[in-house]
């Protein structure tokens, strides 16, 4: 399993309502055309984290691919409200937002 870990700005109060946006967006077709497994969001002190589990390595590029999409469009203008760039300054889309992994341990 590959993963991609995002990161942006979100205040915590909006966890709840990009939660719901979330829930209604992995009741679509979006999840299984991304290939994403597993998806989790978390929040620490005004940040905001988006785990995504993909069977390969593709799933950046899926998700760059993804981007187009009418749903993909939705849900980006609908988290707008809640989410914001880490780096306004660099962030042109959301491969910008993605955490470079630099260590990796499984157990044997």
């Amino acid at each position: 399993m590959h993963t991609e870990l995002i990161v942006a700005r979100m205040e915590a109060q909006s966890s709840e309502d990009v939660a719901r946006l979330f829930a209604a967006f992995d009741e679509t077709e979006m999840p299984g055309l991304m290939g994403t497994r597993r998806r989790q969001l978390f929040h620490y002190q005004g940040l905001y984290f988006h785990l995504q589990d993909f069977d390969d390595d593709q799933g950046g590029e899926r998700i760059e691919a993804a981007k187009r999409r009418p749903l993909f469009v939705q849900i980006s203008q609908d988290l707008r409200p809640y989410i914001s760039a880490y780096d306004p300054e660099t962030w042109k889309s959301p491969k910008d937002a993605m955490a470079a992994r630099f260590y990796h341990w499984t157990e044997k």
